[in-house]
């Protein structure tokens, strides 16, 4: 069956840069607005005019080069950290000195903020901190004394910035961490599908090739171990696997790349779990079902069928083909119950543990993972002497939900 990806980007970054572009158009706004009020009482208002002119060309110019990290290159950063820098600069010779020593602001005033800010989330604090600092020295140079207010501005802006860069640093950090955690859980659940497939089909094959060969002897037996080799070293791969390396996208605003491989969907309306359960009935097997119809969404009809063919499959392995079983379909209102029963001599406790650890993952991966992964659980009772009771529940509603998903 043909494979699909499925590409998954996470960032907290977009949100950022949105918000930045916002903030330098109303900043901007303001700074201009603030000018035309107190426009008497510049001594030059014709250089605070240019200079606005300039820095209102600039900000709706540049809009595009905050819209992410790629689009705002390091020369864009430094031209816009320039015409804030020069702003401030020429607040000396646009403004009166009375105006500066009572604290009045920078012609850019706010404005600067954005442009550290832009430092901050392209290349986190230590960029922040380089451009803050910057704007820090050209504020006491336009107000020629360390005053208080200006000091206090200084800090603000330099400690926001620092703020700001780390937490982008640490976000950065956790996307990629989460982008990690969701390949490898994508990579495990596609290892245990395969696993499950592998051990209803080819496992089960060698196994049996391996046993017919050691009953015949000559060449047979020869077959058989080299089966048995076979069927070890394919075990060893399916409990391993192998997990790719997660990817991260060049634009870092578009955060981490995951690539999720998954199945298609199989397409198909509700089926009765009773026709797919019939096959297992035999002289050894006996199938008790109810009278009604059992619906439920072809792929976890399908799946829980194939774990309680996994079961049956356990009873011939290891209680022997003399072994009895029975299987017991319970049909309630919430939820689907099969029982098999066998009337073996039992699994000796801690069996299950150590098998699952030599790679056979027949309950594990065959029964427990597929009612796992159908948002039910397989419970397993067995008394050694007294047989094995395996317990599978599959809850109606998430599955019909999830049957009605795919056929959209």
């Amino acid at each position: 069956m043909a494979r699909r990806e499925r590409v998954i980007r996470m960032s907290v970054e977009v949100p950022l840069w949105r918000a930045l572009a916002g903030y330098r158009v109303l900043t901007m706004l303001y700074a201009v607005g603030f000018f035309a009020t107190a426009y008497d009482g510049f001594a030059r208002p014709w250089v605070a005019v240019g200079y606005y002119c300039v820095l209102f060309v600039w900000t709706v110019a540049t809009l595009p080069k905050v819209a992410s990290a790629a689009s705002c290159t390091k020369r864009f950063l430094a031209a816009d950290l320039t015409i804030a820098l020069t702003g401030i600069l020429l607040t000396t010779v646009a403004d009166t000195h009375e105006r500066i020593q009572s604290g009045g602001p920078t012609l850019p005033s706010i404005w600067t903020a954005g442009s550290v800010l832009a430092f901050a989330i392209k290349g986190g604090w230590r960029w922040a901190a380089f451009a803050s600092t910057a704007v820090a020295v050209a504020n006491l140079v336009e107000r020629g004394t360390p005053a208080r207010d200006t000091i206090h501005n200084v800090i603000l802006v330099w400690v926001a910035s620092i703020a700001i860069g780390y937490v982008v640093e640490v976000a950065r950090a956790s996307e990629r961490t989460l982008a990690r955690a969701l390949e490898i859980e994508a990579a495990t659940r596609e290892r245990e599908r395969l696993a499950r497939d592998i051990h209803d089909g080819v496992l089960q094959v060698l196994a049996m090739v391996q046993r017919r060969g050691a009953v015949l002897g000559g060449e047979a037996a020869e077959l058989g171990r080299m089966a048995g080799e076979q069927e070890v070293a394919l075990r060893t791969l399916v409990a391993g696997g192998l997990v790719p390396v997660s990817r991260v996208s060049q634009d870092a605003a578009e955060g981490a790349v995951v690539q999720v491989v998954e199945e298609p969907a199989e397409q198909g309306g509700p089926v009765d779990l009773r026709s797919l359960l019939a096959p297992f009935a035999a002289a050894r097997v006996n199938l008790a079902e109810p009278g009604a119809p059992v619906m439920l969404p072809a792929p976890a009809a399908k799946e829980l069928a194939a774990a309680v063919g996994a079961a049956l499959d356990n009873v011939r392995r290891h209680a022997g083909e003399d072994a009895r079983a029975w299987i017991l379909v319970e049909d309630e209102p919430d939820e689907v119950i099969i029982t098999v029963r066998d009337d073996g001599p039992g699994i000796p406790e801690g069996r299950l543990a150590q098998a699952e650890g030599e790679g056979r993952l027949g309950v594990a991966q065959s029964i427990r993972g597929r009612l796992r992964d159908l948002g039910g659980s397989a419970e397993l009772i067995s008394t050694p002497g007294q047989g094995t009771e395996v317990e599978l529940t599959v809850p109606k509603e998430k599955n019909v939900r999830r049957g009605k998903a795919e056929q959209r």
